[in-house]
């Protein structure tokens, strides 16, 4: 029998991939979201319109369900750096809330999308595994990692089983342009309306950039399954400097980008590459696109 699955922030950039992914593999799904821009949901999914900062609708929505994917977020990167408050209060506390609600629910699993291109923070090594310690200097990263804290809180505390994916850096179509953490669709948008891309610093940071679906794909494998960790990343493994995405963006377009350098954020994280070693011996390796063919996919189905 398919076990329900709630994934709330179904209409987000991940969410929806996600809703898609399970509905493939069988799951019945509640799609939690406010849903104010346009979606397709696939046939047979439930949808429910509410607001995450409701914590009476989240409860409601929680009820009945055996798995809830927690993938939602209100904030980017850089608007949470210009008003952590505003992180706190609408992903920290609410994610406590709804983690009360899935304890007097019952639920069997909780899988949380945390972030893996900020919580590590600049350790200057090749690539971080989960045993890194994170050195988050973001509100942002900072937000995730308390969330984190509290599924290990409630765990111990209640028993409520959970997953964290600290996923890296994921692109493609559905990723809102000019979001200030979608560089992909917005150097792609930027070069199609032939504006200039804005690079922070030299170029020289580097960052792991994950197809959407390879991520989800990787995600879903674990659902339903026995996680020996609490936290696990995912990602390519690969890192790719500003540098280099523009050249693979000149490749795929063959238009050569306008560049406007300007300075780096004094949050910003240099490089961020993420080591898949604990998810590949869990759960088994998974066949990725190369970049050129993901920023390829992204180019044509966004034209």
């Amino acid at each position: 029998m398919a076990e329900h699955s709630l994934v709330i922030g179904a209409n987000g950039f991940l969410g929806s991939s996600l809703v898609d992914e399970l509905v493939r593999r069988g799951h019945q799904v509640t799609a939690f979201d406010r849903f104010s821009r346009d979606s397709t949901l696939p046939d047979g999914v439930q949808r429910i319109a509410g607001d995450f900062l409701d914590s009476d609708a989240v409860a409601a929505a929680v009820a009945g369900h055996h798995h809830v994917f927690h993938f939602l977020s209100t904030t980017t990167p850089a608007s949470a750096d210009g008003d952590p408050v505003r992180d706190a209060r609408e992903n920290v506390l609410p994610s406590i809330h709804l983690l009360e609600a899935c304890v007097r629910a019952g639920v069997g699993k909780v899988y949380f999308a945390s972030t893996g291109g900020a919580i590590y923070g600049d350790h200057g090594a090749t690539a971080m595994s989960e045993n890194s310690r994170p050195q988050p200097v973001s509100p942002y990263a900072i937000g995730k990692l308390a969330i984190e804290g509290y599924l290990a809180y409630f765990s111990r505390k209640h028993g409520l089983e959970s997953a964290s994916y600290r996923i890296s850096n994921p692109y493609g179509p559905r990723q809102l342009a000019g979001r200030s953490h979608g560089v992909i669709p917005t150097f792609l948008r930027h070069v199609r309306e032939g504006q200039p891309v804005e690079v922070f610093g030299d170029g020289s940071s580097v960052r792991d950039y994950v197809y959407v679906d390879d991520a989800i794909r990787m995600i879903a494998d674990t659902v339903g399954r026995p996680t020996r960790h609490a936290t696990y990343n995912i990602g390519s493994g690969v890192g790719t400097s500003l540098v280099e995405l523009l050249d693979v963006v000149e490749t795929v377009t063959a238009t050569a980008p306008l560049v406007e350098f300007r300075p780096e954020p004094t949050t910003f994280v240099h490089r961020s590459v993420l080591d898949t070693t604990r998810y590949a011996e869990e759960f088994g390796a998974v066949q990725l696109r190369s970049l050129e063919q993901g920023v390829r996919e992204t180019w044509e189905e966004t034209a």
